[in-house]
Formats: structure tokens, C-alpha cells, sequence
């Protein structure tokens, strides 16, 4: 980045926040990163004390509600963090001229069509977890002054935290079969390319709502698959239907069935494509598991 911030990062405890941090670290920026246990930022008060400590110029607000199924049981909770308590930051932010960094998700469509949405396309979240982050964007972009980045994302995951590259590895090593939705079609998403792809949107100083994903895309079948086959595993796996998942876990969440996210402005403004999902997949299982003897 061309500027020197003080970096203050929400949600410091999860795998995307590790991975600010990570892309952050040699950098001449001073860097504080604030699990929920160091800071709830659903509380003005506390959020208030953290801005007056660390006076940041730049705040990545890592911090979510992110656990989609829960969230159809806890709408209060879901909203509190992907919306009031983001607004809560944004808020501070705006106060002391800060730039306000915010990840939102593919889940604000309805995934109804078969090209990638562009960021200006109508949002239907069908699951109370895209509904919460919905409201988190319209909030933030209602703060007067603010200086916001909003970068949509989808399907992540990464080193430091749970996500469906490990749950995937846990469940197969424990030699029990798997039935993986094959009709729902997205983007993974390296936390480590998010993080430097993050950093290359401040660099290049864009503001409003951009889409940042790995390139290429896939069902979460074809997800499972390549992950398999990087680790060198072959469990018991088996595709099935949106429709099935729904009358066996029927509290679940509603999925939309295409939620692929154009990724191009991206390339064009940073002069840096996304890799493709396979490529980054390949990098994780390098860091995860160094030795492992994966092709």
C-alpha cells in the first residue's frame, strides 16, 4: 500500500483476518488485530476505547457472523454482528476520517441466473445469513463521510479457522462417506489471495462495493473432488441435490444455486487477474499439509 496506516482488524481470531495479517507482516504499517475476546464490536462503548487506543487510518473489519445455518435459528445474533456492530465500526471510522474495509458475500443474490453477478445486480438473499449481511452493506453505505470498501467474496477458506477444505479432510480420514451437493455452483476463495487482493484494492485506492473471488468455478462436489485428489485421498463420494440436502437437514439454510461473482473490474483496475480456484487450492495444501505427498 502507497500509504502508511495504522491497521486496526476486527475479528482478528478468524482465518481471514490471520491472513490480513500474514500479507501485513514485513510491511512498515502498525498492525492490531482484535479477536472477539479483545473486542466486541457489537458494543459502542468498547469499539469507541479501541478507536481511541490504536487511532487507526485504516480499519479491516473482519469481524462476521458467519456460521450460515445458525443463522436461520439466531436472526438476532446474525444481525447484531454482519450489520449493527459493522455499522457500530463504520461509524467510528467515519469519525476519525479512517478508511472502513468490509467483506459481504455472495449470498446477497438469489443465484437465479447463469453468468456472474456484477455488483450492481439486484440483491434477493434467500438465507437470514445474506439477509444480515445485506443490511451490513446498506448501513455502512448510509454512514455520512465514510471512506468504505466492500468487497463481496464467496466460499472461503484457509489456514486458522473451519472451513469446507478441512471439514471435507476431517470427514474423509474418519472414513466415512460423503454426499456433496453438485447443484450449486460458485467460486472458492483462498483466504491469502483475498488478503494481498484486498490490499492491491486500497493501493489502488477504489472505494464502493467490488467482487473479489478466485478465478474459475465449480459445484461443491467438483470443490470436494479436487480436494481429494490434491490431498491424495479416495473416500466414499457421492453427489446429490440441493433438494435431498433440504429434506435431510431441513432447518438448513436456503443456497443459491449460481453465485458466481464477476471478478473482472478487479483484474482490470489492479492490472493483477485472480489464479483460478485449482491453482490456490494447490498453494493451501502446500502450507496445510508441506509434506504431503499430493501431486
Amino acid at each position: 500500500m502507497r500509504h502508511v496506516y495504522r491497521v486496526l482488524i476486527t475479528g482478528g481470531g478468524g482465518m481471514l483476518a490471520k491472513a490480513l495479517v500474514g500479507a501485513l507482516r514485513g510491511s512498515p504499517h502498525q498492525v492490531t488485530a482484535l479477536d472477539r475476546t479483545q473486542l466486541d464490536v457489537t458494543d459502542d462503548a468498547a469499539v469507541a476505547s479501541a478507536f481511541h487506543r490504536y487511532a487507526p487510518g485504516l480499519v479491516l473489519n473482519c469481524a462476521a457472523y458467519t456460521k450460515v445455518d445458525l443463522c436461520e435459528e439466531q436472526k438476532d445474533a446474525a444481525v447484531a454482528v454482519n450489520a449493527k456492530a459493522a455499522a457500530i465500526v463504520a461509524n467510528f471510522a467515519a469519525l476519525r476520517g479512517a478508511k472502513f474495509v468490509h467483506y459481504s458475500t455472495d449470498f446477497v443474490f438469489d443465484g437465479a441466473g447463469t453468468q456472474p453477478h456484477h455488483v450492481d445486480d439486484v440483491t434477493y438473499p434467500l438465507s437470514q445469513y445474506g439477509v444480515s449481511k445485506l443490511i451490513g452493506e446498506r448501513w455502512i453505505t448510509a454512514v455520512a463521510k465514510l471512506d468504505y470498501l466492500i468487497i463481496r467474496t464467496a466460499w472461503l477458506y484457509g489456514p486458522g479457522g473451519p472451513n469446507f477444505v478441512q471439514t471435507m479432510l476431517n470427514v474423509a480420514r474418519a472414513g466415512k462417506p460423503l454426499r456433496v451437493v453438485d447443484d450449486q455452483i460458485g467460486a472458492p476463495t483462498f483466504t491469502h489471495d483475498l488478503a494481498e487482493a484486498t490490499l492491491k484494492l486500497i493501493d489502488h485506492d477504489a472505494r464502493g462495493i467490488w467482487h473479489v473471488t478466485n478465478a474459475g468455478q465449480t459445484s461443491w462436489f467438483g470443490f470436494a473432488q479436487a480436494i481429494f485428489e490434491e490431498f491424495g485421498l479416495t473416500p466414499d463420494l457421492q453427489p446429490t441435490t440441493s433438494e435431498a440436502w433440504k429434506k435431510l437437514k431441513p432447518n438448513s439454510a436456503t443456497r443459491p444455486a449460481y453465485s458466481v461473482l464477476d471478478i473482472e473490474p478487479y483484474a482490470k483496475l489492479t492490472g493483477t487477474p485472480m489464479r483460478h480456484w485449482r491453482e490456490a487450492l494447490r498453494e493451501y495444501r502446500r502450507i496445510v499439509e508441506p509434506s504431503s505427498n499430493a501431486s
